[in-house]
């Protein structure tokens, strides 16, 4: 068995959005792949057969544009998100990097069209289920005529100015300072024509939205973002009618969140996820239920502790489906309308993550992308009922079948945690492995997040496992799936704590296993997990080596550069570095970096506005300055997440080179998961 490496990661076919035809016959899916250069992923779209597995997948676009976004016209044709050239000719002044909504014949015959030519681009869009729409996110520059769009942004890219002028936070967001384009609401008939905006003086209102159109084409509904007295966005819900214009505001409420607004199939409801803040706790995920007309809401879900994602409706309005994280895997439930009953979909003992979930028109079925540790996404189908089992439908991955179980045995167990806590934990093995394995304790991001039995493109333990390593994934307090009490065991200044507690008690358990070497550890995370990992460094010698991706270091210089300074002050419990600042530090690493031993790497990318480089590069100098062996590695080029094919190549092979010269001794550094706290 050749095993997995990070050059066959890299060139394997990544399904990523999914979208079932009226007909309910076949699935349109947007797959990832290596473009020519082999310097970037682009995206084809493929037909997958629906009632026939047996039939195989058949590729509809190809060439050298990216190719996404999948989402069915009424008649049947398909709709997709494209960066190739709208007219004949030479294409203008950065075209070729902006997305248009093109359109393939419901046949699958004959050559895709463009819909639109938006002069900056189409960032999203809907078609109306049942009617004459198409609906778009478009960006579009304050102050200038649409017909002077494209030439203005062009000679401002040659020429400048350059200045960005901001009157509130935020001001960056994720890899980029906040553009002066605005996302807008384009309407459109569904052939493209009639072009109305119908936000014409948008701004911060809508960016980062989601939307939603109604099956009949009269309506629309977008996030509506307003900065709220945390100074954190609330989002309501803006219905739009598309012929007049008319607009209404759903759901508006002080520290309160509205995301993935969904119509119901007679157009009268609208359901979404509603999610309300304090400096106390997180706040629980609710479904809601809107009228459209009333802008009545109530909620649906109360006292699910999950975190649900909408995904549609049945066919008879009569229940939603949705996905949670729940306990290690991420399957699909029912929900009723009328009662809130959640019901499990996809039978426990199937196990897995799913993702895309489409109602089949015509059917109680459902359709979407379904992975788990040892296999990437692919398309599947399953009824819509309780227990029932998801059948792969085709695929495109490249990836064997059997290939993953075949390289790795996963084992899922509980241990207790650091207050008593039961934490679930995965423990992936080289299957057939004899004798105490080198162990890597990989921490997840979030931290509100899960390690779920799910592909991961960017942390996947099947790397390291054919490198001979065992795999161990915590789900400590601040995971999501368990309760809202283990989750809001990070909230507040509380980073150090729970989550520390329980991933050293894992770490001791791991360490007592005789199938694993206890002497031969690393700690690694990224995000949140990177916070960790320089938390540890800071406090414990019970690991061989750290790996801290994209960690925070020094909070009360991180406070000020990160991109949503008031969602961090919230997460804080509402304390500043401008208050009383050695409590405001307690559990920040930079305080007790002096007593830091154990050798590190340290990565992150300069584009990641997330977690600023600075943080990277504040800790390696403190490492560096106190004798710590230590190296960094920085990718001028990544954001928050190294996504990049060559450079995921060189992310894998350093901490790989890294780890495994840390964990080639006989001997231990020394210690035991105390805290010197």
């Amino acid at each position: 068995m050749a095993g997995l490496d990070a050059d066959r990661l890299v060139e394997l076919g990544r399904a990523d959005a999914l979208a079932v035809s009226p007909c309910g016959t076949w699935a349109a899916l947007a797959v990832a792949r290596l473009d020519a250069d082999g310097a970037k992923f682009v995206h084809d779209l493929w037909r997958v057969d629906l009632v026939d597995p047996a039939r195989p997948p058949v590729q509809l676009t190809r060439g050298p544009s990216d190719d996404r976004a999948p989402h069915f016209r009424r008649d049947g044709a398909l709709g997709f998100l494209s960066n190739r050239n709208p007219r004949d000719g030479k294409p203008e002044d950065g075209d070729d990097e902006r997305a248009q909504v093109w359109i393939l014949p419901a046949d699958g015959g004959g050559e895709p069209r463009p819909l639109t030519d938006e002069p900056l681009g189409v960032a999203s869009f809907r078609f109306a289920a049942e009617g004459d729409a198409l609906v778009c996110l478009a960006p579009v520059l304050p102050g200038v005529p649409h017909e002077e769009q494209r030439r203005t942004a062009a000679d401002r890219k040659k020429h400048g100015p350059s200045e960005l002028h901001y009157r509130a936070m935020p001001v960056r967001y994720w890899d980029s300072w906040i553009p002066a384009a605005a996302p807008h609401v384009v309407a459109y008939t569904e052939e493209g024509r009639e072009r109305r905006d119908l936000t014409p003086r948008a701004d911060r209102e809508h960016r980062e939205a989601v939307f939603g159109v109604s099956p009949d084409g009269r309506h629309a509904v977008v996030s509506l973002a307003r900065e709220g007295a945390d100074r954190v966005q609330d989002r309501a819900l803006l219905s739009i009618e598309l012929a007049s214009g008319a607009k209404r505001a759903l759901g508006e409420s002080a520290r309160t969140t509205l995301h993935t607004p969904l119509f119901s199939p007679d157009g009268a409801r609208v359901a979404c996820v509603r999610h309300q803040r304090s400096e106390e706790r997180y706040g629980a995920l609710e479904i809601w239920i809107f009228d459209v007309v009333t802008g009545e809401g109530h909620p649906l879900t109360r006292g699910w502790e999950r975190w649900p994602i909408l995904w549609g409706w049945d066919r008879s309005g009569a229940a939603l489906i949705a996905t949670a994280d729940d306990r290690g895997e991420v399957p699909v439930f029912r929900i009723s309308v009328s009662t809130g009953a959640v019901e499990r979909v996809t039978a426990a003992e199937s196990g897995g993550s799913h993702e895309q979930v489409a109602l089949v028109p015509g059917t109680n079925s459902i359709a979407g992308l379904r992975h788990c540790f040892t296999h990437p996404p692919e398309p599947f189908r399953c009824d819509l009922r309780a227990g029932a089992k998801p059948e792969v439908v085709a695929r495109l991955s490249g990836f064997g079948a059997d290939e993953g179980a075949a390289l790795a045995e996963v084992e899922s167990f509980t241990s207790a945690g650091g207050g008593g806590w039961p934490v679930q934990s995965f423990l992936l093995k080289p299957r057939g492995a004899t004798g105490p394995l080198p162990a890597l304790v990989w921490i997840h991001g979030g931290p509100w997040a899960q390690w779920a039995d799910g592909w991961h493109w960017r942390w996947n333990p099947l790397v390291p496992v054919s490198a001979g390593y065992a795999v161990a994934l915590p789900n400590p307090r601040g995971s999501t799936g368990v309760s809202e009490a283990f989750l809001d065991g990070v909230w507040g200044n509380t980073w150090g704590e729970g989550c520390y507690d329980d991933v050293m008690a894992v770490a001791d358990a791991l360490a007592a296993r005789p199938d694993l070497d206890g002497a031969r550890m690393c700690a690694m995370g990224g995000s949140f997990g990177g916070y960790m990992a320089n938390w540890i460094g800071a406090n414990s010698d019970r690991f061989r080596a750290l790996v801290s991706h994209a960690g925070v270091f020094a909070f009360s210089h991180f406070h000020g550069t990160t991109d949503s300074p008031a969602f961090w002050a919230l997460r804080m419990g509402g304390q500043t570095p401008w208050g009383e600042l050695e409590e405001y530090d307690r559990y920040s690493a930079h305080r007790f970096v002096s007593r830091w031993r154990t050798p590190a790497l340290v990565i992150h990318g300069e584009r990641d506005y997330r977690v600023p480089i600075g943080e990277a590069l504040a800790l390696f100098e403190a490492l560096q300055h106190h004798g710590v062996p230590s190296e960094l590695l920085v990718f001028p080029d990544e954001n928050h997440w190294i996504l990049r094919p060559r450079n995921v190549r060189v992310w894998y092979r350093t901490w790989l080179d890294f780890v495994g010269r840390q964990l080639s001794g006989a001997a231990a550094l020394g210690g035991t998961a105390a805290t010197r706290r």
